[in-house]
């Protein structure tokens, strides 16, 4: 009987699940993207099993032939939402309301509850939540937000932000939560602080800037060697673990900076009020504090919890004006940390960092959002002031907690890190460097930093500036979060971690708590951070996509008033389809498309030269090619520009 029965558990099959990301098309139908599996996984629409696009799902294959045929499935079941939150309008029914989603992907009208409207009426457009949805069912939901129907740049730019799974709305509990917090500091809270209060201290941020995360406070000691503090806004003094704030700041992770908006990790009372290291305020903070000689040499430092007082708050211009003219408030120690920021930046690209120049593009909008202006922001030296303080208050965070080892083993640490550059991705763009004269050792990785920035040296100013180094960022390996520490290759860094911004990155909470059980020799080891660390590497991708989506929307918004005229521009992109160009004016990237070039000849992509190439003609687009174009639709419903080549000016007046 025994055998008999081992016989019958032999023929019992398991059934294998892929773990995978359902895609939706336009027209209903699904895919899931799984990884160990050769073809995306059909999903029909009754067998989403109540999986929307962008969700994280396990799926059971029920067919799988052999050559080209589709490999079909079922979802069994949703790991993860993407988003629960949608943009739409209301449908009243007879004592109830239905909910219709506005989304570029189909999916099932939301049963509302009429004591869950929050007083939205027939048609309104709102918000709404995906409370409940079980299996056979239709999904339940509440109402967020109501929605202005005359403001339509308020309602794209939250839906840029629902889309890429971010909520805009903080529960009732967690904003209960945060105006709980004591106003003042409670004597209680001072004790195992250190007090910089008396020490001058101050602050350097954007002058619209609201939250301030970091302070540098300077002192004098002898011997030409100063006490240099970097103190950071200790959040995780009001946010503890397992509370409902830090719950809703995990699943955000970070804030989102949008044109005219930015979307914050935690409520406003906490990263405008209490966290925000104001002027004239006493503010707790966590601290890396420095004695460090005129010539930038460190000859100790300190890290834990201390009580500052910040006397000024400078702008970035204020500061940058300081340095230019050696004349204002606090000009001696600006200059002297002036002088010691920049032998810290010498250093660190002489040890191999790649000097990428940030360029940064943004709109002057008029009170009702709309763009009325580009400005354009360039990294001066009151920017990398900021900047290499704050490197060296990471890198030493993550240098001091990468030496403690229990049992030989290192401690799980959010690091931050980069890795070295995939040499088949870098190919490409150093043969198309050549073209512009500039040569790459491609021998080792500190052969490869030091090309890198021979070639950022000599393109400062050029028009291919912008392109090479856009190009040379994409070739590079994305920095993310990880307790695996392989170092940071484009900051030059074998430590780094994020330390420097926890009202707006949780990564930084987490060196917090970290960092005080090191200092506090109670270490516990960390078993989720990995998977939080992936979370928050995700999320940080989710803003970014968000940031872009958003800016593209506005170069839409603000290049309709000019289709019909004619721009110079340098190709920024090219793709079988057509080439990008973004106009030197504005920076604003559209789209010459094959379509529009078939009169002009019969134009195929040659991608080791980032070109397309004219058959009859050999007339080349090239990345980095300046060329004459014209603006012939801006499409806000799409996001997208469409330009023009222009091959003669025809005596028209160029508007650039």
């Amino acid at each position: 009987m025994a055998h008999k029965h081992s016989d019958k558990k032999k023929k019992k099959t398991t059934v294998q699940l892929h773990k995978g990301v359902l895609e939706v098309t336009r027209s209903g139908m699904g895919f899931v993207i799984a990884k160990g599996l050769d073809r995306d996984v059909l999903v029909r629409p009754n067998d989403f099993n109540t999986a929307m696009h962008g969700d994280t799902v396990l799926v059971r294959i029920t067919q799988s032939k052999a050559g080209n045929s589709r490999v079909q499935g079922i979802v069994e079941s949703v790991i993860e939402r993407k988003q629960t939150d949608f943009p739409g309008h209301i449908e009243m029914g007879d004592g109830f309301a239905f909910f219709i989603a506005e989304t570029s992907r189909p999916m099932p009208d939301v049963y509302l509850p009429l004591n869950k409207l929050a007083g939205a009426v027939n048609r309104d457009r709102v918000i709404v939540r995906i409370t409940d949805w079980g299996k056979n069912k239709k999904p339940q939901g509440e109402v967020l937000q109501i929605l202005d129907e005359a403001d339509e740049n308020d309602r794209v730019m939250k839906e840029i932000l629902l889309e890429n799974g971010f909520t805009i709305v903080f529960p009732e509990n967690v904003l209960a939560a945060s105006a709980s917090l004591p106003e003042t500091i409670p004597a209680g809270d001072l004790e195992g602080r250190k007090d910089f209060r008396k020490v001058l201290t101050f602050t350097i941020d954007p002058a619209d800037a609201k939250d301030f995360d970091d302070a540098i406070s300077f002192r004098k000691l002898k011997d030409e060697i100063y006490e240099i503090g970097i103190h950071i806004a200790d959040v995780s003094h009001y946010v503890k673990t397992g509370t409902a704030l830090d719950d809703e700041a995990y699943e955000r992770a970070t804030s989102v900076y949008l044109p005219d908006r930015v979307n914050p990790m935690l409520p406003e009372r906490i990263s405008n009020e209490l966290c925000s290291l104001r002027p004239k305020e006493d503010k707790l903070c966590f601290s890396a504090v420095f004695h460090i000689t005129h010539k930038g040499v460190i000859k100790e430092y300190w890290l834990g919890r201390t009580i500052i007082h910040s006397n000024h708050r400078f702008a970035y211009e204020e500061v940058q004006d300081i340095i230019d003219n050696h004349a204002g408030e606090c000009v001696e120690e600006i200059g002297i940390l002036h002088e010691i920021a920049q032998r810290f930046r010498k250093q660190r690209i002489k040890k191999g960092a790649i000097n990428f120049s940030s360029v940064e593009v943004r709109f002057k909008l008029d009170e009702k959002g709309k763009p009325i202006g580009i400005l354009v922001k360039e990294s001066k030296e009151s920017h990398q002031l900021i900047e290499e303080f704050m490197l060296l208050a990471n890198r030493t965070v993550a240098s001091h907690v990468a030496r403690i080892k229990i049992k030989k083993k290192s401690i799980p640490f959010p690091y931050r890190v980069h890795d070295t550059p995939d040499k088949e991705k870098l190919a490409p763009f150093v043969e198309f460097a050549k073209k512009y004269g500039h040569h790459f050792d491609t021998k080792s990785p500190e052969g490869i930093s030091a090309s890198f920035n021979l070639m950022l040296q000599d393109v400062k100013g050029k028009p291919e500036q912008h392109v090479l180094e856009q190009l040379g960022i994409r070739t590079m390996a994305k920095a993310i979060y990880t307790t695996e520490n392989i170092g940071h290759y484009g900051l030059g860094f074998s430590n780094y971690c994020h330390f420097t911004s926890p009202i707006r990155r949780y990564p930084d909470i987490l060196t917090h708590r970290i960092l005080q059980e090191v200092l506090d020799e109670e270490i516990q080891v960390h078993k989720k951070l990995e998977e939080q660390c992936k979370h928050c590497s995700e999320r940080e991708r989710a803003a970014m996509d968000s940031e872009r989506a958003a800016n593209k929307y506005k170069q839409v918004e603000y290049m309709k008033d000019f289709v019909g005229d004619i721009f110079e521009g340098v190709i920024s992109g090219v793709a079988a389809f057509g080439f990008w160009v973004e106009t030197v004016e504005h920076k604003c990237e559209g789209l010459v498309s094959l379509n529009s070039l078939m009169e002009y000849d019969d134009f195929r992509l040659i991608e080791g030269e980032y070109a397309l190439v004219g058959k009859r003609s050999g007339r080349k687009f090239r990345m980095g090619d300046k060329i004459t174009i014209k603006v012939v639709s801006a499409n806000l419903a799409k996001r997208q520009l469409d330009y023009e080549w222009v091959l003669e000016a025809k005596g028209l007046k160029l508007k650039a």
